[in-house]
């Protein structure tokens, strides 16, 4: 009898525990199906806070209204313009606190400033009061410049260390937004206030503090396990996202060119604009209510981001292929005491590396030059004689989005194809660069509009193609700093090609046809474009190099990608 009660109590006590193991394993599948709920919806509101802190590249939109006003020449609007652009040189503070503080405190801080620093340019544009001293002005330019850096570090950040398998689309979808975000803003405005410059300052201050605060309760870091599976599924998912931000593209793109005015086709135009930027929503709703969630594969630790270099994949690599990533390939002379490419790098181990040079001055060659188009383009469509530069600014906007989306999706496909390193992409958009700063200065009927295009698009390469490669290079352990550090292009590409370059040449030419402010006519850019056309050949030739350099890097990551869980 006490055999027999012995027996069953076992029985009783295994079939417990194996409820509570399935209970376990239940649990376990919706705490797993949750995060990644959670990661995507943090994705999509990162996608809403991208869509308007672009901010920065909508000063055309209002320069000529500001220039008046001000009383100044173009040299002193430049001037304006790389304040704005220096602000992101204080983008290094959001990059070192983002290690330290959560994404919601980043967001909240770049909001804020945003909110004065537009608040302030509104007040003067609308001459609500008097026109400040031009040092104030620079100032609060500044302010409004650098409240961008923050918004950006906090969800590229948090982003591509949640989506680390899939740096490539997760950039590429995350700066399509940015792209878009000048014709959003543009779109908006005219549809709703006919647009009216003061009314646009005023929403470049408003919307993204209300958007921020959303994002403040979605964006956070999840903590996921780096699965090939599960990057490939993920890879299925941004292309549905891809997909929306498509659609949002092609209607931004049609309204532009339809030339419609009228106020109810406006209003329902903006109506339905909101609705596509909400789309999104769906998927990470439908990953929550899932009815079946996905088998949980054996993982395989992406050892990219290890502290080892890679270690664990280094038995797949062939004798050269070890030899090249321990000497050749970023190191310097192989010294064993030195970083690899690959490792997680501090920021002087960082600096000390050509690579990273190599990486800044591709940068600048290319964005920094863009900068300039986009910050002038207001005058360079005014001096060609069209009455309407809103379009350009929307053109270059809007095929910039298709660069970013596009160069983000296609250099992950080269790697994972034949080991492709992502900088060849860099290079081809450098020497595409060059034709369309060639277009944009032989001046013919049309090639404005031709060269806006090809150099929105390529600045959009550029910009979605390095932040993965940075991460690649140098690792995740202080990306937030070696993003921040990266883009200090921007400011030093405006004062460079933008401030003094095109202030100049443009004032040159002006006072050659007898105005001390004003230049109509194809020469008073040509000389800019053909300078910054020899800028972009420099800029290939620096671009082949890195490409040479990171061939056994992106051989180590194709090994990664490919392999079997």
């Amino acid at each position: 009898m006490t055999e027999k009660s012995s027996s069953s109590a076992a029985e009783a006590d295994g079939e417990l525990a194996s409820h509570q193991s399935t209970d376990s394993s239940s649990s376990s599948s919706s705490s797993s199906m949750t995060s990644v709920a959670s990661k995507w919806l943090g994705l999509v509101s990162a996608l809403w806070v991208q869509a308007i802190s672009g901010n920065n590249y909508t000063f055309s939109n209002y320069s000529v209204e500001l220039k008046a006003i001000l009383d100044i020449n173009q040299v002193q609007l430049n001037g304006l313009s790389s304040a704005k652009d220096v602000g992101k040189a204080f983008g290094v503070v959001a990059g070192v606190l983002c290690d330290y503080l959560p994404p919601w405190s980043i967001l909240l801080i770049g909001s804020l400033e945003g909110m004065l620093g537009y608040g302030v340019q509104w007040l003067v544009i609308s001459q609500k009061i008097s026109p400040l001293p031009y040092w104030l002005m620079c100032i609060v330019m500044c302010m409004g410049g650098n409240s961008t850096t923050w918004m950006n570090t906090a969800v590229l950040v948090t982003c591509i260390r949640n989506f680390r398998g899939n740096r490539g689309p997760v950039s590429g979808i995350l700066k399509a937004y940015v792209g878009l975000s000048t014709a959003i803003f543009t779109d908006l405005c005219t549809s709703l206030f006919t647009g009216d410059a003061a009314t646009f300052v005023l929403m470049l201050a408003l919307i993204p503090l209300g958007i921020c605060f959303v994002a403040m309760f979605l964006l956070r870091p999840v903590e996921t396990q780096a699965d090939v599976d599960q990057d490939k599924q993920e890879a299925r998912f941004f292309s549905v996202l891809d997909g929306i931000a498509i659609v949002l593209a092609l209607y931004l793109l049609a309204y532009d060119l339809s030339g419609i005015d009228n106020e109810l086709f406006s209003k329902i135009i903006a109506g339905g604009l909101c609705i596509i930027l909400v789309a999104p929503l769906a998927l990470p709703v439908y990953l929550h209510f899932k009815a079946s969630p996905s088998k949980t594969e054996a993982t395989l630790t992406e050892p990219l981001l290890k502290e080892n270099g890679g270690e664990q994949v280094k038995k797949y690599l062939t004798r050269s292929d070890v030899e090249d990533l321990s000497g050749a390939n970023g190191t310097e002379g192989g010294s064993s005491t030195k970083k690899k490419l690959g490792d997680d790098h501090t920021v002087l181990e960082a600096l000390k590396s050509v690579d990273f040079w190599l990486l800044f001055f591709c940068f600048l060659c290319g964005v920094g030059t863009g900068m300039a188009v986009i910050n002038n383009m207001g005058q360079i469509g005014e001096s060609m004689g069209y009455s309407n530069v809103s379009v350009f600014v929307s053109l270059i906007s809007i095929w910039g989005f298709f660069g970013r989306l596009g160069s983000g999706a296609l250099s992950e496909f080269f790697i994972r194809w034949k080991a492709l390193p992502r900088p060849v992409l860099l290079a081809a958009s450098q020497l595409v660069m060059v034709i369309g700063y060639v277009l944009l200065a032989v001046a013919v009927p049309g090639s404005v509009y031709i060269g806006s295009i090809v150099v929105g698009i390529c600045y959009g390469v550029r910009l979605a193609v390095s932040v993965p490669v940075a991460s690649e290079m140098f690792g995740l352990k202080i990306f937030g700093l070696m993003y921040n550090l990266l883009i200090l292009n921007l400011p030093l590409g405006s004062f460079l090609f933008s401030s003094l370059l095109s202030g100049i040449l443009y004032d040159y030419e002006a006072a050659k046809d007898g105005s001390s402010t004003t230049c109509l006519g194809a020469h008073c850019y040509r000389s800019v474009f053909l300078v910054m056309a020899s800028v972009s050949v420099v800029g290939f030739f620096l671009d082949s190099i890195l490409t040479l350099r990171t061939r056994s890097l992106y051989r180590q990551i194709y090994i990664v990608k490919n392999s079997k869980s």
